[in-house]
This record gives C-alpha cells, structure tokens and sequence, in this order.
C-alpha cells in the first residue's frame, strides 16, 4: 500500500482520538463494512503507516522521571552520516522519541530518566557512543507543563 486515501485518513484521525475504538464503530464512522475497516487497517500497519499503540499513563509527580531533550550535532551531514546516525539511535530503547532538525542541530532527541545519575550512563554509553556525533546539547526539564493530546480525548 503507497497511498493513503481519505477513507484511510478518516480511520487514521478516529484512531488518534481513540486508538481503543472498536472496529465495528470506526466502521460506521468512515463509511465502511467492519471487514473492509479491518482489512484497511491491517494494510495501514503492514505499510508501517500505523506504527504501534500507546496508552497514556498520568502518574503522579514523584514518579515522574525526567524529561532530557537533546539536541545532536554530527561531523557531516551526507547521507551516509545521517543514515548511520539513525540506525545506531533505532537500537536504543532509553530514546524515546529522535527527530532529523533544520537549523544549529541536526537532530532532537527525548529520554525520559529517573536522575541525573541515570541520563549520565545514557550520555557516557549511549550518547557519546552514536557515530558521527561531533557535539551533544542537554536540557533538563522542570516541568511538563503541555503534553498535546488529539482533541475530542482527555
């Protein structure tokens, strides 16, 4: 499947709203029979359109670890750097989260760690580790003031 049309689209937005939804109401929703939802759905998650699921947790603030944004520099920025880079982020499961950046970085990273000694391991055995990485910028958070959510979903 290359394309996404807007029956899919429609399925994707419910989806974000409430991953949970069953498939016979996301059905009635776009239009379409359960079997043709579900088949839909399972083309979108075998393209890699649909990554995965996830709850949101809301945990209380003394078991909240700590947000680190990271922003990477790398020697070069060839295709090779970069593809290299991304591959070596993919088999880190304490980066949550890594985007490629314009402007003074070429990519944003979030880590979620209990202390600073933690994100320390992180920065000495991972961080530093990535290849091509010429310079690291960490900030820790203070408080998550914003987390965006789709509308319609609390």
């Amino acid at each position: 499947m290359t394309s996404v049309d807007a029956i899919d689209r429609n399925i994707l937005r419910l989806l974000r709203v409430n991953a949970r939804m069953s498939n016979a109401a996301l059905a009635q929703e776009v239009g379409l029979s359960p079997s043709a939802c579900l088949r839909r759905i399972k083309l979108l998650e075998n393209a890699g359109v649909i990554r995965g699921y996830t709850a949101l947790v809301e945990t209380g603030a003394s078991e909240q670890g700590i947000a680190v944004l990271i922003n990477i520099t790398l020697d070069r920025q060839t295709e090779e750097y970069l593809n290299r880079f991304e591959a070596a982020v993919r088999k880190h499961p304490e980066i949550q989260e890594c985007y490629l950046m314009t402007g003074g970085s070429d990519y944003f990273l979030r880590v979620e760690v209990a202390s600073a000694g933690a994100f320390e391991r992180i920065h000495k055995e991972v961080l530093s580790t990535l290849p091509g990485v010429s310079r690291i910028h960490s900030s820790f958070s203070i408080k998550n003031v914003l987390a965006t959510r789709p509308k319609g979903r609390r």
